[in-house]
């Protein structure tokens, strides 16, 4: 049974909880994870995942382990100027694809995509938060926001082919090839 706060004499419980989230996330996808299956596998009440993380999408994106916090990645890839931030993009997008840990969970997360509208939902929001609209707001010219959308749509449509799907020449490519080609057509929608 689940105890309620903290265990006696541990020191992460918050990183438990976090390992047990992405433990559940993998193994039932983002809509058959609930916070009380989580707490129950983290061996804490439902309550204190509530306290560290508030809702099931803020438990998921924390799961997910970005490598900044959402607002920071625009500065990241807008910040030293439009030049370049194709690639830049490209890289940070391919490096959390990249991490073992962080692949299982927006696995997930693209599964439940496509199984689901409220899945569709998640990723939508996902993106559309960390990607599109942060993004797209630093962005001169029309259509900022279609332009970023189509940005998104090339990065999961390589995502699906590469770690889904598992097409060769794109699974067998390194990040520093797909940054090399898929970047420079992401600078066409920045730019």
């Amino acid at each position: 049974m689940a105890r309620s706060g903290r265990r006696p004499g541990d020191n992460d419980t918050r990183g438990e909880v976090l390992a047990a989230a992405r433990a559940t996330f993998a193994d039932k996808g983002y809509h058959g994870a609930t916070i009380r299956a989580i707490a129950a596998a983290a061996d804490v009440d439902p309550a204190l995942v509530h306290h560290y993380f508030g809702t099931k999408e803020d438990l998921f994106v924390a799961a997910v382990r970005l490598p900044m916090p959402p607002a920071e990645f625009a500065d990241r890839i807008i910040g030293p100027g439009v030049d370049g931030a194709g690639e830049r993009l490209a890289a940070a997008f391919f490096g959390v694809w990249e991490d073992p840990a962080t692949r299982d969970a927006l696995l997930s997360m693209l599964r439940g995509a496509f199984a689901t509208d409220q899945g569709a939902a998640v990723l939508r929001d996902f993106f559309g938060t960390v990607l599109v609209r942060r993004l797209a707001g630093r962005l001169d010219g029309e259509d900022a926001e279609l332009r970023m959308t189509l940005a998104a749509a090339h990065l999961v449509g390589v995502a699906v082919l590469r770690y889904v799907i598992r097409f060769p020449d794109l699974e067998s490519a390194s990040v520093d090839d797909l940054v090399a080609l898929v970047g420079p057509r992401l600078q066409a929608y920045l730019g």
